[in-house]
């Protein structure tokens, strides 16, 4: 695919335009899904001249496709976007996130440097890959501030991901990065996306995503994807060709349009994330909820009665895993997302039995709430003595009305519990 260089644009025109911007030359409006596998060529001293590049620098060959093992023009377009998206000089796709991730531990393994520090939450199966060593690689646990003092000569990698799944805690990239000094800063961007952070300005060499959450946007593709420079962009792609990780054409389309709408999924989600966040926050039968300062649709509460009833009794909202659909979905991470990580240390990086995480949708948030609230069950109200049902609470007013109560108040006439600060939602960065 052609990269002729574009102007700098704002990262909303990028999403629709970066990828395509070819096409209008071609007669094209809508990009092509190649779903070659092989493609001919009479020329055989030239395709092993390009085979040979390839295998020296891992670059993507000049000419045409060679093997669909090799790249794809699809894919290729979706890395393009992504790259421009991200602010980075290039991006390689997977068949998934964890493909994606075991391909840069594989890469910095194979230069000798196998240990990892990590700090802790992460997604529950980059969790396991590093602690049980399945590549051969060290883990060393440690939080932001001891990220110095635990990297090693052989230390290949420093990875954290912020928000971190499932707490939604967030680092100090930028200080993070400054404390990994010469070694490379791999920051899983999948919660923020780069609508809402981009971790390369911050100093991160490597950004990971599972692109099956809001990259995607639709719930039906699973891939992955790594933002990083040219140089260690040819290493992945010689680990993707020879494992076998590849991204399917038709995910690579998905993944190309999902892109499109991705500035207006996230702010629209947001925003309803940020109000359903403020209301769990007023409501006694929520023990806690964590918020992003950075705002997004990810929200994490804990409840003070069982979990496992609030997933029973959703109707409108999805009991799933996964996340960053235009659907609402929720699940309880210590029995789902992080059951394969030893009790203590989820414990210990704050994913408690009571923690419930959601992914907000572009549902309307009356009928998300209405949802939320019949699945937390019976709430107390001040005086009674008892517990009544919300469609009997003391603030109940008539269905013309709007059902809930004002910001900053609280229906229930128990003690409120802190409210988070309603997002600011960053301006859209400009690509580079």
């Amino acid at each position: 695919m052609e990269t002729t260089p574009v102007p700098t644009r704002a990262l909303a025109t990028e999403a629709v335009h970066a990828g395509r911007d070819d096409l209008a030359r071609q007669g094209l409006h809508a990009p092509p899904i190649d779903l070659s596998t092989t493609y001919p060529s009479y020329d055989s001293r030239g395709e092993a001249a390009r085979i040979d590049a390839f295998a020296a620098t891992g670059a993507d060959p000049d000419g045409p496709p060679v093997y669909g093992r090799l790249g794809n023009p699809t894919v290729a377009r979706f890395e393009t976007a992504l790259a421009r998206l991200e602010g980075t000089e290039a991006a390689v796709a997977f068949a998934s996130g964890m493909a994606a991730l075991s391909a840069v531990l594989l890469v910095r393994g194979s230069m000798g440097l196998r240990h990892v520090v990590a700090v802790r939450p992460l997604y529950g199966c980059s969790d396991h890959l590093l602690t049980a060593g399945l590549l051969g690689s060290e883990v060393t646990w440690t939080d932001p501030a001891g990220i110095t003092d635990a990297l090693r000569p052989d230390t290949g990698l420093v990875m954290v991901e912020s928000p971190a799944n499932p707490t939604l805690a967030e680092v100090d990239l930028r200080a993070v990065a400054h404390a990994c000094g010469t070694v490379p800063l791999l920051a899983d961007n999948t919660f923020a996306t780069p609508v809402l952070q981009r971790p390369a300005e911050q100093g991160a060499r490597l950004v990971l995503h599972s692109a099956t959450k809001y990259l995607g946007g639709h719930g039906d593709v699973m891939a992955g994807v790594v933002a990083c420079d040219e140089e260690f962009a040819g290493r992945l792609r010689q680990v993707r060709f020879a494992t076998g990780g590849v991204l399917h054409p038709l995910a690579g389309y998905l993944l190309l349009r999902g892109l499109s709408t991705l500035p207006v999924r996230v702010h629209a989600a947001s925003a309803t994330a940020a109000e359903l966040a403020r209301r769990l926050a007023a409501d006694p039968r929520v023990a806690r909820v964590h918020y992003p300062r950075i705002g997004g649709a990810m929200i994490a509460f804990e409840v003070h009665g069982d979990p496992h009833e609030v997933i029973a009794n959703v109707r409108l909202i999805t009991p799933a895993v996964s996340l960053g659909s235009v659907d609402t979905l929720i699940q309880h991470p210590a029995s789902i997302s992080h059951r394969i990580v030893n009790a203590d240390d989820r414990r210990n990086a704050g994913v408690s039995e009571g923690l419930l995480r959601m992914s907000v949708g572009l549902e309307d948030t009356e009928d998300l709430w209405a949802d939320l609230n019949n699945a937390l069950g019976l709430m107390p109200v001040r005086g009674a003595g008892l517990y009544q049902s919300a469609a009997t609470a003391a603030w109940a007013r008539p269905a013309t009305t709007n059902p809930h109560p004002p910001s900053g108040t609280n229906p229930y006439g128990a003690q409120s519990h802190p409210s988070p600060p309603a997002p600011q939602l960053p301006a859209q960065p400009t690509a580079q």
